[in-house]
C-alpha cells in the first residue's frame, strides 16, 4: 500500500458503503418486492401507492449503485483503489441497510413486513441475524484495513 492509497482510504470505504446500500436495496426490490411479491416499500395504502414507493426505492438503489461505481472508476484512474477496504465498505453498507430495514422500517415505522400471512418471527430473526453477521464481517475488514493504514502512517 502506498501513501496515495492511504489518503484515499475514506473514499474507498465510502464508495464501497454506497455500493453496498445500492446492491442490497436492488436485491431487496427485485427479489422480495417483484419476484416473490411479499411486500412493497410502503404497504399502508393502495397497490398503486405501493408500486410508486417501490419505484422510488428502486431509483434510490440504482442511483447509489451507479454513483458508487463512478467513485470506483475515479479511484482506479488515480491508481488508489483498495479492494479490501472497498469490500469492507460494501459489507458495512449491506449489513447496515438490512439491519436498518429490519428494525426501523419493519418494526418501528411499520412501513412493511418481510412477508404477510405467515408467522413473522422466524423471518425477522433470520433477516436481522444475517444483517448482523454481514455487518460484523464488514467491521472485521474495516479493522484489518485500519491496522494496515496505521502501520503505513507510522512508516511515512
Amino acid at each position: 500500500m502506498n501513501k496515495d492509497k492511504l489518503s484515499y482510504s475514506s473514499r474507498n470505504l465510502g464508495s464501497g458503503f454506497l455500493f453496498g446500500l445500492g446492491l442490497v436495496a436492488f436485491f431487496d426490490e427485485i427479489v422480495f418486492h417483484q419476484l416473490l411479491g411479499w411486500h412493497h416499500f410502503y404497504d399502508k395504502s393502495t397497490d398503486a401507492v405501493g408500486l410508486f414507493s417501490d419505484g422510488l426505492f428502486h431509483a434510490f438503489s440504482w442511483f447509489a449503485t451507479v454513483a458508487s461505481l463512478f467513485l470506483v472508476a475515479d479511484l482506479r484512474r488515480r491508481r488508489v483503489f483498495w479492494i479490501k477496504r472497498w469490500i469492507g465498505g460494501v459489507l458495512l453498507g449491506v449489513g447496515a441497510f438490512q439491519l436498518y430495514d429490519g428494525i426501523v422500517q419493519h418494526k418501528l415505522l411499520e412501513l412493511h413486513q418481510i412477508r404477510y400471512n405467515v408467522e413473522i418471527l422466524p423471518y425477522d430473526i433470520v433477516w436481522n441475524v444475517v444483517a448482523v453477521i454481514i455487518l460484523l464481517i464488514g467491521i472485521i475488514l474495516f479493522i484489518q484495513t485500519q491496522k494496515s493504514k496505521k502501520g503505513l502512517e507510522e512508516r511515512v
